[in-house]
């Protein structure tokens, strides 16, 4: 008992330790958030409300605004049509081929919408792939303006790229749902329908705007999608168009608050509604495996239904992969010619290639300090009790909820002008930070679930045994979780290779782009810079697949954790 009791304690060590991480929060998290609130606040004359007044003044940013609501808005209301159907089918239901569709359903989360959106306007173009196949089958008579306004092309790619999380959401949702209730429901007549509408639907609501409002969020403060289309009246287009006047410019501080209040205002709402409904079952949800088992018309309907979202789903995939072997693409369904000829240009190419380097180096280093923080935080979550634990967790969990586009924002505006971390001058310092940031929670709860299922007598026996802390955890604990460690650090490590905002945001000069800004770079290029930027695309994509490969293999059900808040 002496062992654990003293395990339990925080040592001088662990005292300092956590300071540090008080700080590393404070001067990375903390201080540049409300650097940009009181930019956004004060004047010479003292503080003023003048640069909100301005944004709502100004025809443009207003219009932004409410361009960014209806667009945010409508993606998740696709989002959530897509997902509660197909949730409901693959949890409920019982046919053949289940097992592959649930798999299959989450392959588009491999891919950002913003490198997807540059083989999809090839597809979407007016004659495009789409329009070409659809006039050639005699469906319609004149190319449909898929692209016209950008605004339709940004809402297709951005619900088609999310409905896995809402469809994790609601699929959890379904499972902590007592199965007897709906069987009352049933027994007292209720068609599926009106069981779903009054019984079933009701108690999922807490999954339900969870999913709503990470889609929420996500859809208002995506930056790279807009962009490829070229949709530029929204919100965090004019936020990026601002960052070389974020010295002289206050609305861009307005603006950026205004996503912080929304992200705050959407978080604690979900709080409010959902912590004082009652949702709790007499009985924890036990959903069969299994499920209801269909026909085989209602079977073949379901993978009809299925395989079409999937085909649409997987098409900014395919049609990525395309343009980068396209040799010539004009005018046909397909292309004429194949070629391997971009992805060999891209290691003969300057800018790729330094890009590649300065990604590999930038993601492995902020997957280094991923695993230091990461490591620290769970073992003193875990094994540790002390005032404000639950404040660590919260502020390790924080980056899920704080927008990319937020923090680097922040960054400019904390450290421009600053010695050793302006990004106008040398921005790898603050783009390693933010890539650590955004993916630490990854780590911290892969640690954490490590830790959860190592028994701290292992340890107890160590110190008993005259070992020290630091060798314990270095011969011990560290070796009893490495798969998790190199699970979360390989999750770590790719999701920073295709980081959109902070590189968009941050990388300012050509010899510090990450391989997210060459992409942007080469899109706009004229000739062949679309396909190289897939091929590119392409690479990354890649990545990402046999990263998470390894992840789940190395982790297996437990891979879930890592998205756990």
């Amino acid at each position: 008992m002496a062992a654990r009791y003293k395990d339990q304690r925080l040592s001088q060590s662990a005292s300092l330790g956590l300071f540090a991480l008080a700080m590393f929060f404070f001067a990375f998290m903390v201080y540049p958030v409300l650097k940009v609130v009181v930019g956004a606040v004060s004047s010479e004359k003292g503080l003023t409300l003048s640069f909100f007044q301005s944004v709502f003044r100004n025809p443009l940013l207003r219009e932004s605004i409410v361009n960014s609501f209806e667009l945010s808005l409508t993606t998740t209301l696709v989002t959530l049509a897509l997902s509660l159907p197909l949730s409901y089918a693959l949890t409920r239901l019982n046919f053949a081929g289940k097992r592959w569709l649930s798999a299959l359903v989450l392959v588009p989360m491999v891919m950002p919408p913003f490198v997807g959106a540059i083989g999809m306007k090839q597809v979407l173009a007016r004659f495009g792939s789409v329009n070409l196949l659809l006039m050639e089958l005699g469906v319609i008579d004149r190319p449909i303006g898929w692209l016209a306004s950008g605004f339709g092309g940004v809402v297709v790619l951005q619900a088609l790229h999310l409905y896995p999380i809402m469809y994790l959401n609601l699929c959890s949702a379904l499972a902590n749902i007592d199965p007897s209730l709906e069987d009352a429901a049933r027994n007292l007549g209720a068609g599926g329908a009106r069981r779903f509408r009054t019984v079933t639907l009701p108690l999922m609501m807490p999954g339900v705007f969870a999913g709503c409002s990470i889609v929420f969020i996500w859809a208002f403060t995506d930056l790279g999608t807009p962009l490829i289309f070229g949709y530029q009246n929204l919100v965090p287009i004019q936020i990026f168009n601002k960052i070389s006047e974020g010295r002289v410019d206050p609305t861009g501080y307005a603006l950026v608050v205004l996503v912080l209040v929304l992200t705050l205002l959407t978080f604690v709402l979900s709080k409010r509604l959902f912590s004082t409904g009652r949702y709790e079952m007499l009985t924890k949800g036990t959903v069969s495996g299994e499920g209801r088992r269909v026909g085989a018309l209602r079977t073949a309907v379901l993978h009809l239904c299925i395989g079409f979202l999937l085909l649409a789903a997987l098409l900014p995939h395919v049609s990525v992969v395309l343009r980068s072997v396209a040799g010539r693409w004009f005018m046909t369904v397909l292309p004429d010619e194949f070629t391997g000829e971009y992805f060999s240009r891209l290691m003969q190419h300057g800018l790729t290639a330094s890009s590649i380097r300065n990604s590999v180096f930038y993601s492995s280093a902020s997957a280094v300090i991923d695993v230091a923080l990461g490591v620290g935080i769970a073992y003193m979550l875990a094994r540790k009790k002390f005032a404000g634990r639950n404040l660590l967790d919260a502020m390790a969990m924080l980056p899920l909820a704080l927008p990319g586009l937020v923090l680097a924002f922040g960054y400019v505006i904390a450290f421009s002008r600053s010695r050793l971390l302006d990004p106008f001058v040398n921005p790898v310092p603050l783009l390693i930070i933010a890539y650590s940031i955004r993916r630490l929670p990854f780590i911290v709860r892969a640690a954490y679930a490590g830790l959860q299922q190592v028994s701290p007598t292992f340890e107890e026996a160590s110190y008993n045994l005259g070992a020290g802390w630091t060798y314990t955890l270095r011969r011990v604990t560290l070796p009893l979780i490495s798969s998790n460690l190199i699970a979360g650090a390989v999750m770590c490590f790719a999701f920073a290779m295709l980081e959109v905002s902070a590189s968009l945001v941050l990388a300012l000069r050509q010899q510090f782009f990450p391989v997210t800004k060459t992409i942007y770079f080469l899109f706009n290029r004229i000739g062949d810079g679309p396909s190289m930027a897939s091929a590119l695309g392409v690479l990354g994509m890649a990545l990402l697949v046999v990263c998470i490969l390894v992840s789940a293999g190395l982790m297996g059900k437990k891979m879930g954790a890592l998205f756990r808040m």
